[in-house]
Formats: C-alpha cells, structure tokens, sequence
C-alpha cells in the first residue's frame, strides 16, 4: 500500500498505512518530534477555534505539543490528562476512555492541579487524530467533573464518522 501524502501550509509529509485492527487500517499520523508539521497543523486549528473560549484540554503523548503551539498562538493556558498515574498527582480525576479504535482500552488522568485550570471555564478540547472521538468524550467527562464547559472540539485530523462534531484541519482517508 502506498504512503499518505500529506500537505499543509508549506509542509509536505508522508505517512504509512498501518491495520489497526481487523477492519481499519489508517495513516499513521505523527506529530511528536517534528515541530515543522506541529506548527503548520496549529496554524489551520487556530482558525477552527470558536471566538470566545478560555483554556484548552488535551490529553498526552501527541496532543501535548500541539496543543502547546495553539495556546502560544491564542496566549490562552492549556491542561493535559495524562494516561497514567504520576505519583505526584494531588487528587486525580480518572476517566475511563471506551476506545476501540487502536484495540487498547485506556484511562486518563487528571491531576487536581490540572483540573482547577478548568472550573468555571469555557474549555476547547484538542486532538491530533479523531477518528470515533472517545478520547474526546472522555476529556469532556473529566471537564465536567471539573467543573468547566466544552465548548468545541478541534482536531488536527479526523478519519470516518465521530460521535461527536469535530472540527479538524485535514480529513484523513477512511
């Protein structure tokens, strides 16, 4: 199978199809260490974000860096769930993610000091790839919990039909 050509702004990057599992196999979309594809993707979301928002949310390994480029852009702060226990974690917020999409089941945590960042806030969910949106699903809960209010979901790159209303910047072969 050949490569996923990709392009945006002044980037252009190929990318494998990897079988994720018996019926989908995707483009393998990697965002973590290439800061040139980082800054082009942010670029197209900052123009997907609604007008009036406070903070962002995403959950690690790859929405870290992204999210970080968005929120220096917008000068908004940002939180991360991770998706393992820290031991310096004060009072985590736990959410179990209902993912099948890479066949792995997945939980997400949300140290107290994170979570404070969004009580009370109009909060914008980021993802680099969505594909059924469970991970996005799960940020919600754990905003809720916090307190806080989605107000919009932004994704550098969406694939198939979500169950929710992701905006994203590259709508990826399904």
């Amino acid at each position: 199978m050949p490569n996923y050509a990709l392009t945006i702004g002044n980037v252009t990057r190929e990318f494998p199809y990897v079988r994720v599992n018996a019926n989908s196999t995707l483009p393998i979309v990697e965002l973590v260490g290439d800061w040139e594809l980082t800054n082009a993707v942010a670029d197209e979301m900052v123009k997907l974000l609604p007008k009036k928002f406070d903070v962002l949310l995403t959950s690690t390994v790859s929405g870290v860096p992204l999210t970080h480029a968005i929120a220096e852009r917008v000068k908004k702060p940002y939180a991360a769930a991770r998706k393992r226990r820290r031991t310096y974690m004060q009072d985590p917020l736990i959410q179990a993610v209902d993912s099948m999409t890479l066949g792995v089941n997945e939980t997400l945590w949300l140290d107290a000091r994170q979570a404070e960042k969004l009580k009370g806030k109009k909060v914008v969910i980021i993802g680099d790839v969505v594909v059924t949106g469970s991970t996005q699903v799960a940020l919600a809960r754990l905003t809720e919990r916090a307190g806080g209010e989605v107000v919009a979901y932004v994704a550098a790159f969406k694939q198939g039909k979500s169950q929710i209303d992701v905006k994203a910047a590259v709508e990826l072969p399904s």
